[in-house]
């Protein structure tokens, strides 16, 4: 199922929101959702081509590389958000957070970096669905239902 929904809803619907809000000429949201859900797709192709045995597994530091990388990615467009609401900075600035979270949890091997990373990941996924929800009522309703 986790497999499926990076694939279909994580990765190509974030793309074609991305491709939408390039003809809105929003880079922010466009360069966001192109990137995320580019990310969901490797993702997935990194946990299932090596089980397929296309392609070699991914060592833990190539990993741990690949999730800095994002973090950093992220945090730069955490810089962003600055000039944008606040749900975006709470989703962008637990983002940051969880991939490190996720990088550290990789390098260590800690169980416990790894549960808070999943709680985290958790607060972010409802921080991302909050606002989503927000925006959607907010535009339906033509006033603030719920604040972003």
């Amino acid at each position: 199922m986790i497999l499926a929904m990076g694939i279909f809803y994580g990765g190509i619907a974030q793309i074609i929101a991305g491709v939408v809000e390039v003809r809105k000429k929003n880079t922010f949201g466009a360069v966001a959702f192109i990137s995320y859900g580019s990310f969901w797709l490797t993702l997935v192709g990194l946990l299932v081509l090596p089980k397929a045995g296309w392609v070699d597994a991914t060592s833990n530091g190539a990993m741990i590389a690949y999730l800095l990388m994002w973090g950093l990615f992220t945090g730069c467009m955490f810089i962003g958000t600055l000039k944008l609401t606040r749900s975006l900075q709470v989703i962008f600035g637990s983002l940051t957070i969880l991939f490190v979270l996720l990088a550290l949890g990789d390098a260590t091997g800690s169980t416990l970096i790894k549960q808070i990373a999943g709680i985290e990941g958790i607060l972010c996924g409802f921080s991302a669905f909050y606002t989503a929800v927000a925006q959607v009522l907010n535009e339906v309703y033509k006033k603030t239902v719920l604040p972003v």
